[in-house]
C-alpha cells in the first residue's frame, strides 16, 4: 500500500530539506520572536507582502495562548471590529453580545497558523531567544539556541548559540518581553511592569503603542504592555490581531530598505530543529 522507502532515505530527506530552507533564512528581512497570535498575524501579513519572515518559538507548538482562552476553557473572545479579521481568516464565530464575538480556540489557532504558513513565513520552533545582534546602535538580528539546552544540567550546558541576521526584529514574547528585556539589562531600554486587568483600556493602548521601541526592534501584543506599563487584557484577542497587523504597515514605511522576496516557494514547511 505504501511506497517502499528506507530509513536512510527518510533521514536524508529531513536533513536536506531542513538544511536548505534554514540556510536561506539565516539572513532574513524580519525575525519575529514569539509565535502567539500577534506574532503570527504580523508574520502572515509580512510574508504575504513579500518579506522574508522567520518566526522563532521556544515551544514545540505554535500559537501561545490562542489555543485556550481563560481558565483552561478553550473559547476565545473578540471585540468588534475583530470580526473583520476573523472573516478574512475564515474563522467561524458568533456574536453573543453586541460587539462581542466568540470562537473555538483550536479552530481559530489552527486557521491562523495555516494562513501564516501559506503566506510563506517560516517557523523555527523549539528554539529559544538568547540575545540580540547589536551593531551600529541598532538591533540587527537575534542569537538563538535549542530550547532543550535550558533544561540540561549546568555542567553540560556549554552549548554555544548561533545568530540570525535581519533588518528588523519583532518582540512578540507576551508579558515576558524577552527581547526588550535583553536591552534593558544592558541599560539600553527601560521597561515598565504591566498593570492590573482592564480590557477596555488595555486593548486600545496596546494597539496604539505598537511600534518601534528601539532602532530595529518593534514590540507587538502583550510585549507592548510590559514595555509601557499598560493594563493586562486577559482572554480576549482583538488587540493581539490588530497589533500584529499594525506593525506590518510601520515596518513597510520605516524600513523601505528591507528587500521583498520576489517569488515565494510553492512548498512551505513549518519545521523545527533536528534533535
Amino acid at each position: 500500500m505504501f511506497s517502499k522507502i528506507s530509513e536512510a532515505q527518510i533521514s536524508r530527506a529531513i536533513v536536506k530539506e531542513f538544511s536548505q530552507w534554514f540556510d536561506d533564512y539565516i539572513t532574513s528581512d524580519v525575525v519575529i520572536v514569539g509565535g502567539g497570535p500577534s506574532g503570527l498575524m504580523a508574520a502572515r501579513d509580512l510574508a504575504s507582502s513579500g518579506f522574508k519572515t522567520l518566526i522563532i518559538e521556544s515551544n514545540n507548538y505554535i500559537g501561545g495562548g490562542f489555543w485556550v482562552g481563560g481558565y483552561f476553557m478553550n473559547t476565545l473572545t473578540f471585540r468588534a471590529p475583530a470580526q473583520e479579521i476573523l472573516n478574512e481568516l475564515k474563522i467561524p464565530h458568533k456574536e453573543v453580545e453586541p460587539g462581542l464575538f466568540v470562537t473555538d480556540g483550536p479552530t481559530a489557532c489552527s486557521k491562523l497558523i495555516a494562513a501564516t504558513c501559506d503566506s510563506g513565513a517560516k517557523i523555527l520552533n523549539l528554539t529559544k531567544f538568547d540575545d540580540v545582534v547589536y551593531r551600529h546602535n541598532k538591533v540587527e538580528g537575534v542569537v538563538i539556541n535549542w530550547s532543550p539546552v535550558s533544561g540540561l544540567p549546568r555542567q553540560i550546558t556549554c552549548v554555544d548559540p548561533i545568530a540570525i541576521e535581519s533588518k528588523v526584529v519583532i518582540d512578540a514574547t507576551g508579558h515576558d518581553a524577552w527581547v526588550a528585556k535583553s536591552l534593558e539589562k544592558r541599560g539600553l531600554l527601560k521597561l515598565q511592569s504591566y498593570g492590573p486587568m482592564d480590557v477596555n483600556t488595555s486593548e486600545e493602548q496596546v494597539v496604539e503603542k505598537t511600534g518601534e521601541i528601539f532602532p530595529g526592534l518593534f514590540a507587538v501584543g502583550m510585549a507592548v504592555s510590559s514595555v509601557y506599563g499598560i493594563q493586562r487584557m486577559g482572554p480576549t484577542f482583538a488587540g493581539m490581531l490588530f497589533s500584529g497587523r499594525k506593525v506590518v504597515e510601520q515596518i513597510k514605511k520605516k524600513y523601505p530598505a528591507v528587500n521583498p522576496v520576489r517569488e515565494l516557494r510553492s512548498l512551505t514547511v513549518c519545521a523545527q530543529p533536528m534533535s
